[in-house]
């Protein structure tokens, strides 16, 4: 093989190189079904003359859809979004039954290791913020209307894996603990605090772009 052709297999490596890291993207998606395990701890107090015990206040588990966007800063450093649709709970108190329902929206950002760089199997370990409003709350007990606050802000853990399927596609199953709590009152008098803190336990699948 002569020089030129040499030059000329060399350039054009270097420039399908080129092209290949302009093509990559540090953005990828997740679609997830979770389940969301409610915690369910609140403090003692007295309504209606009735004192209620530690964790009387109750709050439905269910499975939600969640879309989660990723940006990766490089092979092992990411940003990952946690999204969902509004959802609306149930709520009910020990002895009582149910009070009503509430609705709220918990986004949640996270800042995430993935270890095994180019592995197949890419474990994880992440922690960040959770932000989640509330609102459309319609509890009451004996007639007394009921209230939450407007919003939670706490801190959020996060460990899981992504398994390769090809260049695109991955499985991923993935664990998640949030902050999330609310103080719950009749008028100006605080009752209690639902310290919800749930779990949420997921598998999607998980597109690179």
């Amino acid at each position: 093989m002569n020089t030129r052709s040499t030059r000329f297999i060399h350039a054009a490596a270097l420039l399908l190189s080129i092209a290949a890291l302009q093509a990559a993207s540090p953005w990828s998606a997740r679609l997830r079904a979770t389940y969301l395990e409610i915690v369910d701890k609140s403090s003692a107090f007295s309504a209606l003359g009735i004192n209620f015990a530690e964790n009387a206040v109750k709050v439905n588990d269910k499975f939600i859809p969640e879309l989660d966007v990723d940006y990766a800063f490089n092979d092992t450093w990411s940003a990952e979004l946690v999204l969902t649709i509004p959802q609306t709970q149930d709520v009910s108190l020990a002895g009582v039954g149910k009070l009503g329902s509430f609705k709220h929206l918990p986004p949640t950002l996270l800042g995430k290791y993935r270890a095994n760089p180019g592995g197949a199997i890419r474990p994880y370990v992440g922690a960040g913020v959770n932000f989640t409003l509330i609102w459309g709350g319609d509890l009451s007990v004996a007639g007394v209307p009921l209230s939450l606050e407007n919003y939670s802000v706490g801190l959020a853990g996060q460990a899981g894996v992504d398994v390769k399927v090809d260049e695109r596609w991955s499985m991923n199953f993935d664990v998640k603990r949030v902050a999330l709590r609310s103080d719950v009152s009749a008028g100006a008098t605080q009752l209690t605090e639902a310290r919800l803190d749930p779990w949420l336990f997921a598998v999607g699948a998980s597109y690179a772009f």
